[in-house]
Parts: structure tokens; C-alpha cells; sequence
């Protein structure tokens, strides 16, 4: 009995989790560039004498999907998609980490951010400096049109980097970071589109239809859970009489 009340709470457990990592991706259905959390679990033994044969689910630390997110167009030159597996990279606590939001905001000091994170180019943080117009190529490269000048002018290179879903996964920002924490090598090969933006790639279906199946499989484990104390109040009995 005590092997199955183990078997029981830890499958709950689990479950909880999951429900967790489903609701946040539900939460950011309609997040410009969020990539959806996939929960991952193992299996740990117990060990302990008289405990070999018990196992229990344990957590790992959440990868995420790399579906691509529905892109629309905006119109606006500082607004980026990257194509397959790449990612933008921003400062993040004296490193970096990457985002596939491509809503760049750029301050009256020209210094480019996403979400408050300074943007990382080829130089480092970038800062464009005055200018009437800005354009940024399919390679990453963005040039500006001077105040008061005929000629574009080459600032700097977005830096773009490309990993698999397996070798990444958020920080407590929920900016994307490798989990090594490594910083990735940069990726010249990345396509980029300007004046578009891709959205969530989290399906709400899916993850809907996901919550209901956790939902049943809580309510398995909480039967265990009920059967494993009927069962143990039935022994006492026994031995009592």
C-alpha cells in the first residue's frame, strides 16, 4: 500500500506541473514571438531498503516547442521575423539570452531594445545614430538614411543565433537561454523579414485538449490516492481483530 500511496502522489505531483506549464502557455496565446513550454519529467528511483522496486516522476527543467508562430504584416521598419530556429539576442544580466520577439523599440537616444532588453549586433548593444529612415536587410544588416544625408549608411548586424528545441529553455524572465547557459554561436545563415511580426505559436486547441487530459489523469491519481488509505484502514482493521 505505502508503494502505491508513493506511485499516486507523485503522479499528482507531476500532473500539477504540467497544468502549470499548460496554463502559462494558454496565458500567452496571443504574446507577439512567445514559444511555448513543453513540460518534461523523468523517472527517479526512491531507493532505501524495501523501497528499490519504487519509482517516482521528477521534473526536468522545461524545453520549449519551435513551431513557427502566424506572421503578419505591420508596416513597420523596426518590426522583425526570423526564419527557422533562429533567435534575436539581448543583454541579460551581464551575458545574453534570445527571444524570437521581433517588436524592436528604439529609445531617444537611438539604443534598440525588445521588451526593455538592450539589442545585441555584431558590436554589441546597438545604437543607431540620427537619422530620418532605418531599414533592416534580409541578412540582419541595418542601414539608416543620415539627417541630412543622400547616402544609407551600415550601422551594424542584428546578432542572430540558431539552436534545437532540446538545447533550450527559459529564464526566469521567460527569455529563451540554453541549458548549459552558454552563449550560442552566432548563425549568418538566418533569414530575416522586416516589417512583419510573428505571433504565439501556442495552439489554444492543443493545450486545451491537453488540460483536459491532465485534469483526468489527476483524478486517476486521487483514486489511487483514496484506494491505497481504503486499502490501509482495511488492513488495520484485520490486524485489530
Amino acid at each position: 500500500m505505502d508503494k502505491l500511496i508513493f506511485t499516486a502522489v507523485s503522479g499528482a505531483e507531476r500532473t500539477l506541473r504540467a497544468q502549470q506549464v499548460r496554463a502559462n502557455n494558454l496565458a500567452n496565446a496571443d504574446t507577439p514571438g512567445f514559444r511555448a513550454n513543453i513540460e518534461l519529467a523523468s523517472v527517479q528511483s526512491l531507493g532505501g531498503y524495501g523501497y528499490d522496486s519504487v519509482h517516482q516522476s521528477r521534473s526536468e527543467a522545461d524545453t520549449i516547442s519551435t513551431r513557427t508562430g502566424t506572421v503578419r504584416e505591420t508596416g513597420r521598419p523596426l518590426d522583425v521575423a526570423l526564419a527557422g530556429n533562429g533567435y534575436l539576442a539581448v543583454e541579460w544580466d551581464g551575458g545574453e539570452a534570445y527571444t524570437r520577439s521581433g517588436a524592436i523599440a528604439i529609445d531617444a537616444n537611438g539604443a534598440l531594445s525588445v521588451a526593455g532588453r538592450p539589442l545585441l549586433g555584431e558590436g554589441g548593444a546597438i545604437v543607431l545614430p540620427p537619422h530620418t529612415a532605418v531599414d533592416i536587410a534580409n541578412d540582419g544588416t541595418i542601414s539608416v538614411m543620415p539627417e541630412g544625408g543622400t547616402v544609407t549608411q551600415v550601422v551594424d548586424r542584428l546578432r542572430l543565433v540558431s539552436a534545437e528545441g532540446a538545447e533550450l529553455t527559459k529564464n526566469e524572465a521567460g527569455l529563451i537561454v540554453t541549458r548549459g547557459g552558454e552563449p550560442l554561436a552566432a548563425d549568418q545563415n538566418i533569414n530575416v523579414r522586416s516589417r512583419v511580426l510573428e505571433g504565439s505559436n501556442v495552439s489554444a486547441v492543443e493545450e486545451m485538449v491537453a488540460v483536459m487530459a491532465l485534469n483526468r489523469s489527476f483524478e486517476m491519481q486521487m483514486k489511487m490516492f483514496k484506494a491505497s488509505d481504503s486499502m490501509n484502514e482495511s488492513g488495520n482493521r484485520l490486524l485489530g481483530a
